[in-house]
């Protein structure tokens, strides 16, 4: 038995008249015939009783219709399935994004998806470092990656979607709170919060980098295991903490203040803007969806200030 015998047999079944079941199928009435007798000689049984005026199911064929219905609908649900995945309408996406800073792409990020492609199924895995979600990119243990790289493996792209630059924190009640930049040789006797600088963070690259060029060793009073650690350590007044202003934009401390570094300061460093990065090779029509969604971004999903503006990192494509 096959589909094209299943697709005769419910044709006849369902128009009881083989010239109206012929027209409906777009064949001619003799090779429909023929596909019904073929198929009860497979089945050994009469499905029809038929003769010059009528045609009427058989017990046999009365039997075989709901049978016959649900495989041919499961045989729909198949090629649609199908048809939906290289689509890129369903499947599973895994997406690994690292700091807090990354929080409100990641959650318009899977709001849009949701909405627009609700068979897409998200997968979402919190780092506490970037280098941790671009070691797993390139493993294929996720399928896209979020976080801040100066070098990305062989094989890997990745684009800019949040651009972004470096704040000091610092306790509210500090003498720096109320400056307008902080040029880096005043952090000289600072006592300094810093993350740990074995998990490849570019915050504590920026931190060494910048204490170098004014020749100093950064006085560091706690290591913190992550940046809502780190903040809270700069609340109590343990020390100051290099930062991102995205990161700025979405706390809400009043204990702690945050003072851009002087633009002077930052001259020939490497950016620390937010990048997406996949698999050169991806082939997934649905990774390829949600990537192409990530980057379509051009603002968050996220309430506007009272002054009607918004708090996110400026977005480029």
């Amino acid at each position: 038995m096959d589909v094209a015998q299943l697709r005769a047999f419910l044709a006849v079944a369902e128009e009881l008249h083989f010239r109206k079941a012929a027209e409906r199928l777009h064949v001619a009435q003799p090779p429909l015939t023929r596909t019904i007798k073929q198929l009860e000689r497979e089945l050994g049984t009469t499905l029809f009783d038929r003769n010059t005026r009528s045609v009427a199911l058989t017990p046999a064929g009365q039997a075989m219709v709901e049978p016959a219905r649900e495989v041919m609908e499961a045989l729909r649900r198949a090629t649609e399935a199908a048809r939906s995945a290289e689509r890129g309408e369903v499947g599973l996406v895994r997406v690994a994004f690292a700091g807090v800073s990354t929080h409100p792409l990641v959650a318009t990020l899977a709001r849009r998806v949701r909405s627009e492609r609700p068979g897409i199924e998200l997968e979402l895995s919190s780092q506490n470092f970037a280098l941790a979600a671009i070691q797993k990119l390139a493993t294929r243990e996720t399928d896209v990656a979020m976080g801040r790289w100066d070098v990305v493996p062989e094989g890997i792209d990745a684009r800019v979607v949040t651009e972004d630059h470096l704040v000091l924190a610092v306790p509210a009640t500090h003498r720096l709170a109320g400056v307008d930049a902080v040029q880096f040789a005043e952090l000289l006797d600072e006592r300094l919060v810093s993350l740990p600088v074995d998990e490849g963070s570019v915050l504590t690259d920026r931190l060494r980098r910048l204490a170098q060029a004014q020749r100093f060793l950064p006085r560091v009073a706690q290591v913190a295991p992550d940046t809502q650690t780190a903040l809270a350590l700069v609340s109590a007044e343990v020390g100051c903490l290099l930062t991102l202003a995205s990161v700025a934009a979405n706390q809400g401390d009043p204990h702690v203040t945050f003072v851009p570094i002087a633009a002077s300061e930052a001259e020939g460093l490497p950016d620390v803007h937010l990048r997406a990065a996949w698999r050169a090779d991806e082939r997934s029509p649905a990774v390829r969806a949600v990537r192409d969604s990530l980057l379509g971004i051009d603002q968050l999903d996220e309430p506007s200030a009272p002054d009607g503006s918004r708090s996110a990192g400026s977005r480029v494509r």
